[in-house]
């Protein structure tokens, strides 16, 4: 039980220094730049832009899902079959509170921008990932049924 939130608290962390200088977008742009050079793929200016603020904004909903999961299982350690509504939204409303203090954070960090529209982004990867464990959970319960009839 400890050691899910220790996991969700280090995936928290991870988080923080990805909202850093470190990864800022430049910083990103210029090691897509160099994959894209090392692989011999060659794009105009605009693909580019378009790929790479794609692939940034698929890394917040992506953290943010993967951490929407930890919190949900760090609520509900010891049934982690059963569903509990109550652990989804207390994850939702965290992952999107932690969203918020993130954004501002980004905010005193050079070369970063706090934006509202990322964290309803990573606040919806947080459900993303709520709801595909849900899905995951409804179809699990019915294949389990039916191998028992």
């Amino acid at each position: 039980m400890v050691l899910l939130w220790v996991v969700t608290a280090a995936w928290a962390g991870t988080i923080s220094v990805l909202s850093t200088g470190a990864y800022s977008s430049s910083v990103t742009g210029w090691l897509l730049g160099q994959i894209l050079l090392l692989l011999h793929i060659h794009l105009n200016p605009h693909t580019f832009a378009t790929i790479h603020f794609l692939i940034r904004k698929l890394a917040h909903c992506t953290e943010f899902a993967v951490f929407g999961l930890l919190l949900y299982h760090s609520f509900e350690p010891r049934h982690p079959e059963r569903w509990d509504i109550r652990g989804a939204f207390a994850a939702l409303i965290i992952a999107g509170l932690f969203s918020l203090v993130d954004e501002y954070h980004q905010s005193f960090v050079p070369g970063r921008t706090a934006s509202l529209a990322d964290c309803g982004l990573d606040t919806a990867g947080a459900l993303l990932g709520i709801v595909l464990l849900y899905a995951d959970r409804r179809l699990h319960g019915r294949n389990s049924k039916m191998v028992k009839h």
